[in-house]
């Protein structure tokens, strides 16, 4: 049974699907929604990406959307090193992403723009291609 106030999170990394931390390998399990994207930056951080949102040389990021509960988000936050503070290494964002032509408000999770200091920038936006290339 949906949840009465769903939540749903934008994956542009490790836990797209096949990736190393694959969202759909965790539980409780995702719901798949559809493919999405937002504007930003995407980069190569060590093994893993991390994404900046818009700015001026924005490209197009691509990711998958999932409902989640929360006892999946609480996972995610784990796999994410989320903490208080400005030390987090990523922040959680709200960003509005099309999925199939309706507006979703996603869950994303953001690099604290400190981490991205001489790291490699990715000139296109899809981490698996990058990844696989």
């Amino acid at each position: 049974m949906p949840e009465a106030n769903p939540r749903y999170v934008f994956v542009y990394g490790t836990l797209r699907r096949g990736g190393s931390n694959d969202i759909n390998r965790l539980v409780p399990e995702p719901r798949y929604l559809g493919m999405g994207e937002v504007q930003g930056a995407l980069y190569r951080i060590d093994w893993y990406p991390g994404l900046t949102l818009g700015g001026e040389e924005a490209v197009t990021v691509v990711g998958e959307v999932y409902e989640i509960s929360p006892r999946l988000e609480a996972v995610l936050d784990e796999i994410e090193q989320i903490v208080a503070g400005k030390e987090s290494e990523y922040f959680k964002r709200e960003v509005a992403i099309e999925v199939d032509g309706r507006s979703v408000r996603c869950l994303v999770y953001e690099i604290n723009p400190a981490r991205v200091r001489d790291r490699q920038r990715i000139g296109h936006g899809d981490w698996i291609l990058f990844h696989t290339a």
